[in-house]
């Protein structure tokens, strides 16, 4: 296990901590926007910074005070870092117990055909495995990669992503994964970690981190385009004048809507409700029916919000709407298969219902 404990680091106006994290055999993915300290987390660990606090430990031995060449921790940078002179197979045997171990490395890469050929020659998506092979040659006891995918194109991008995948399946070890693609975070990570400033934000599942996050920053760096501000009116009955439990009202200008009420959610007050654009459902509006009071659909079971579409783009597997909402001033974000798009009638200034199951509202206090 890879331990960091309040872990602080300072450098050029930049304050990194304290940090405290545990990353078993497992992959963490660190996710954050460009100066949040995802490389410097990597480099304290690797020994090529030295913290000004705190401690870092893999399998219950400290790390900090020991020179890099002596943590067992490899890593791979965005650029691969080979060495120019060598051919592919000559750096994977500068870290290599032997050639056993570089065809068997080739292999699981698939690399082979590329061993005889120097880094120039090398495509993009070739270096960076090569690079990987020449790190898991040295038997690592954790891995650290920082961002090795990001310059890549799109799909070279996609199928190495699928590739680590299966390869990190296949490790006992720590993984730290270093990332600012949210789709990379949740393929990859068994869990996420998110930065902000030099602080972490939130560490869950990707779940967790994308369906209940915990600021409003985390919802908006992962792909949260709906966030409203809304009142806590009371906990939602059941139909039956019984007290739903699991349900609050909510009011969004003259809108009122139900949403989840989780262990710990406010009873009453201002909340910030969050909704991904994924979890809304577009609809003609002749297809659900009058107008009702308390703001829900029946047959959907969900809340539903009227409106027009103001834009749309298509994103190629699908499409993303926004539409301006009836009843309140905000606008709602929904992201539609090409089939839900034809179905709604999407179109400039076309009127739709947006259905939002409650429990794909999260509050945020």
């Amino acid at each position: 296990m890879l331990e960091l404990t309040g872990l602080r680091k300072s450098y050029a106006g930049f304050e990194f901590g304290p940090a405290d994290l545990a990353v078993d055999s497992e992959v963490l993915c660190v996710l954050g926007p460009s100066g949040s300290g995802k490389t410097t987390l990597l480099s304290v660990v690797a020994g090529i910074l030295s913290p000004d606090a705190g401690r870092v430990s893999l399998d219950g031995r400290r790390l900090d005070g020991l020179p890099p060449e002596r943590r067992r921790t490899g890593i791979v940078f965005q650029d691969g870092a080979l060495f120019p002179h060598m051919t592919a197979r000559e750096n994977v045997a500068y870290a290599a117990d032997g050639d056993d171990s570089v065809e068997e490395l080739a292999d699981l890469l698939e690399i082979r055909d590329a061993l005889d050929r120097k880094p120039a020659a090398l495509s993009g998506g070739e270096r960076q495995r090569v690079a990987l092979a020449r790190t898991l040659a040295a038997d690592p006891d954790a891995l650290l990669l920082d961002e090795p995918l990001s310059s890549l194109d799109a799909p070279i991008r996609n199928r190495l992503r699928d590739e680590l995948h299966d390869l990190f399946d296949s490790l006992d070890v720590p993984v730290v994964y270093v990332t600012h693609d949210q789709r990379t975070a949740t393929a990859l990570g068994d869990r996420i970690a998110v930065l902000r400033d030099g602080t972490v934000e939130q560490v869950g599942t990707p779940a967790d981190v994308l369906d209940r996050p915990r600021s409003e920053f985390v919802a908006r760096f992962t792909g949260t385009d709906n966030l409203f501000d809304a009142t806590v009116t009371g906990r939602a009955d059941g139909g039956d004048g019984s007290d739903a439990g699991d349900e609050v009202r909510l009011r969004v200008g003259d809108l009122r809507l139900r949403a989840a009420a989780p262990p710990g959610a406010p009873a009453e007050g201002d909340v910030v409700a969050c909704v991904r654009p994924s979890r809304v459902r577009l609809r003609p509006t002749a297809s659900v029916g009058g107008e009702p009071d308390d703001g829900n659909d029946p047959d959907e079971e969900g809340n539903v919000l009227r409106g027009t579409v103001r834009r749309w783009l298509n994103e190629g597997d699908g499409y993303r709407v926004v539409l301006d909402v009836r009843d309140a001033p905000v606008s709602l974000t929904a992201r539609a298969t090409p089939h839900r798009f034809e179905r709604a009638g999407i179109r400039d200034g076309a009127a739709v219902a947006a259905v939002v199951p409650a429990a794909a509202i999260h509050l945020i206090r």
